[in-house]
C-alpha cells in the first residue's frame, strides 16, 4: 500500500518534475534548430532538400560546379565587382627548374626547357614541359619516376625564367630590348629608349603585338598629337613581347594584321 506524500514532499517532487521538463524543452529546441539549419527544408513529398549555401569554393554544395575563390591562384573573382584573374606561370623554352626528391637525392637535378619544349629527366627520358604550370610539371615528374621509385615525392622550383620584355626600334636614341617591370605605355617606352631622334615621325608610331605564332597586329599611334593635346588617356599600354617602332618616313597605309615575316621590313637587325 503506497503512502500518500506529505505537503513538503509534493512540493519537492513538483519542482523536480518542472526542472526535468525544462531540460527536455531546452534539448528539443537546441537540436530542432540545428536540424533545421543543417538539414534544410522538406518538400511536400517528404524528401529532404539540401540547405542553400553561400559558399562558392570547394564544398559549396551538391555536385554542381563552383567558382574558385577570388584571390586564389588560377581563380577568377567577379570581374564586374573588381575581381582579378591570377593565372599561374606556364613554362617556356629556356626556363630552368630544380627537381629534388625527398628520399632519393641521387635523382636530384637541374633542368632547362629545350627550344622544342621538352626536358630530359635523369634515367626517365624526355618529358614535355612547355605550357605546363609548375604543379602540373611536378605531377608529370612523379608519374615518370613511378617505375623507378615507390611513391616518389618530388619538389620542383622555378630557378630562372625569361623576364617580361618589350622592344623599341627605329628612330629612338637607344633602340633595344627592355624589361617590362611595371605598367608601361608606348610614350613611356619611347622615353625609356632615349626619346625620339630628329628624324622621327612622331605622328605614326607603330605598336606591333603578337596575336599567335603566325600573326601580328599593327596599331598606328599619333604620339605627336597625344603629347601636344595632353591626351595620354589614349596612349596604349604595353604587353609582354610588344614591339614599338618609330619610323623615319610617313607610313601611308598599313594592314591591321601582318604575318610575322613581313615585320622585317620595319626593323633593322643591326640596331639590336
Amino acid at each position: 500500500m503506497a503512502l500518500a506524500a506529505t505537503g513538503p514532499e509534493r512540493r519537492e517532487m513538483k519542482s523536480v518534475f518542472i526542472s526535468v521538463r525544462l531540460i527536455q524543452i531546452v534539448i528539443l529546441v537546441a537540436f530542432g534548430t540545428a536540424g533545421f539549419a543543417q538539414g534544410g527544408k522538406t518538400d511536400p513529398g517528404g524528401k529532404k532538400q539540401a540547405a542553400p549555401s553561400g559558399l562558392t569554393g570547394v564544398g559549396g554544395g551538391g555536385n554542381e560546379s563552383t567558382a574558385a575563390k577570388p584571390g586564389e591562384a588560377d581563380g577568377a573573382g567577379n570581374l564586374l565587382l573588381g575581381g582579378e584573374r591570377h593565372p599561374l606561370y606556364r613554362l617556356r623554352p629556356s626556363d630552368v627548374l630544380e627537381v629534388t626528391f625527398t628520399v632519393a637525392p641521387e635523382f636530384n637535378q637541374v633542368l632547362t626547357v629545350q627550344p622544342d619544349g621538352y626536358i630530359t629527366l635523369k634515367d626517365a627520358g624526355m618529358l614535355a614541359a612547355q605550357g605546363l604550370t609548375v604543379p602540373e610539371f611536378r605531377e608529370q615528374v612523379q608519374r615518370a619516376y613511378a617505375g623507378y621509385l615507390h611513391d616518389p615525392e618530388a619538389a620542383v622550383a622555378l630557378k630562372d625564367f625569361e623576364k617580361p620584355f618589350f622592344v623599341v626600334g627605329g628612330e629612338v636614341g637607344k633602340p633595344g630590348k627592355y624589361e617590362l617591370r611595371s605598367d608601361t605605355t608606348v610614350a613611356e617606352a619611347v622615353e625609356i629608349a632615349g626619346g625620339f631622334t630628329q628624324q622621327a615621325k612622331h605622328s605614326q608610331v607603330v605598336l606591333f603585338r603578337r596575336v599567335n605564332d603566325d600573326l601580328v597586329e599593327a596599331r598606328l599611334l599619333n604620339l605627336k598629337k597625344m603629347l601636344k593635346q595632353n591626351g595620354l588617356k589614349e596612349d596604349a599600354h604595353l604587353r609582354p613581347g610588344d614591339l614599338v617602332y618609330v619610323p623615319q618616313n610617313a607610313i601611308s597605309k598599313m594592314a591591321r594584321f601582318l604575318s610575322r615575316p613581313s615585320m622585317s621590313m620595319y626593323m633593322n637587325s643591326s640596331q639590336f
